[in-house]
């Protein structure tokens, strides 16, 4: 028994020493690290041998991204942004649509903690995607922690998005017509990227404003499956004993900005109860809407108050 608490200490131990160690003052940042997490830590690494079933899928995928007679089908490592990252860029069948006719442009964004992953591990998903959806398909790298930190990655995202608009007429997609797909940390990218693009914010870099907002309008749709409340992602990851060894905390640039990297803010809905130019039933269905997409939402009521008294009151300095 011992023995087998001693493997599991050790085995934190090494966790920590290759990925990281809490942010803690001195020999804290030990005491930290060999907490009871170390049961937790030790049955999250155990789950990922589950992830065993797919290494048939990897060679699959290595096999059909290094094979010559498949790039007919797609453009392997074409330079973009400033930092010199690379895109694959795949084509829907040349059957399904005419050679004339620009088609959609599908920009997906891999996950993996903001730390990991490549563009080659999906290229059977991009071209299942262009054949299905008959859309060319754009795979980015971006720069990952340690290499970047969170505004690096929305910056290579939007650089991808700032590519498409200048080569569209090149490789014959319609570069007003862009959809976002992530997963996991990718789509908290999307989502973060498109937000930061509509509010015009300062850590984007862009050309000119014009540049900005044709980006902005030739992103129709985002489809993402991931991470938004980054504290909760955070709170989720200490049940799990990661919070250390995961690089989430480092990309965002410490605890203190997780609110400013969660693309979903919390709201607070506020209506009169007397209220009858706006119905009641208009928040709290949205409150609804809200919380069954996991935002932190908060609906307050106000007694005796109609649709003015809301704003007039707050003009008033001895307002209720």
């Amino acid at each position: 028994g011992l023995l087998f608490i001693g493997l599991l200490y050790v085995f934190c131990i090494v966790c920590q020493w290759i990925w990281g160690w809490p942010d803690k003052p001195g020999y804290m940042k030990y005491l930290e690290a060999t907490n009871p997490r170390i049961f937790r830590l030790s049955i999250t690494t155990l789950d990922l041998l589950k992830y065993l079933k797919y290494v048939r899928l990897y060679y699959q995928l290595t096999s059909w991204y290094n094979s010559e007679e498949n790039l007919k089908h797609f453009k392997k490592g074409l330079v973009f942004g400033r930092r010199g990252n690379k895109l694959d860029l795949y084509f829907p069948p040349k059957s399904s649509s005419s050679e004339d006719t620009p088609t959609p442009l599908v920009v997906f964004v891999y996950g993996g903690a903001w730390s990991s992953g490549s563009r080659s591990i999906y290229c059977l998903l991009a071209w299942q995607m262009a054949k299905k959806l008959n859309a060319t398909v754009v795979c980015l790298d971006y720069s990952t922690y340690p290499k970047g930190n969170v505004v690096a990655m929305l910056q290579d995202v939007a650089d991808c998005l700032i590519w498409a608009q200048e080569n569209g007429l090149q490789f014959n997609f319609d570069k007003d017509k862009v959809v976002l797909i992530g997963h996991s940390a990718g789509a908290h990218l999307c989502a973060l990227t498109t937000l930061f693009l509509a509010d015009g914010r300062e850590e984007l870099v862009m050309e000119s404003e014009k540049q900005q907002q044709l980006i902005t309008l030739s992103i129709r749709g985002v489809i993402l499956s991931g991470v938004y409340d980054i504290m909760d992602h955070y709170q989720h990851e200490k049940t799990r004993g990661v919070e250390f060894v995961s690089a989430m905390h480092k990309a965002m640039t410490g605890v203190e900005n997780f609110p400013l990297y969660s693309p979903l803010p919390p709201f607070a809905l506020i209506h009169g109860v007397e209220d009858v130019v706006v119905p009641l039933e208009s928040s709290s269905k949205l409150s609804e809407v809200l919380a069954s997409r996991s935002a932190k939402v908060s609906l307050h009521l106000l007694p005796g108050v109609n649709h003015t008294d809301i704003a007039t009151d707050l003009m008033l300095p001895n307002r209720r």
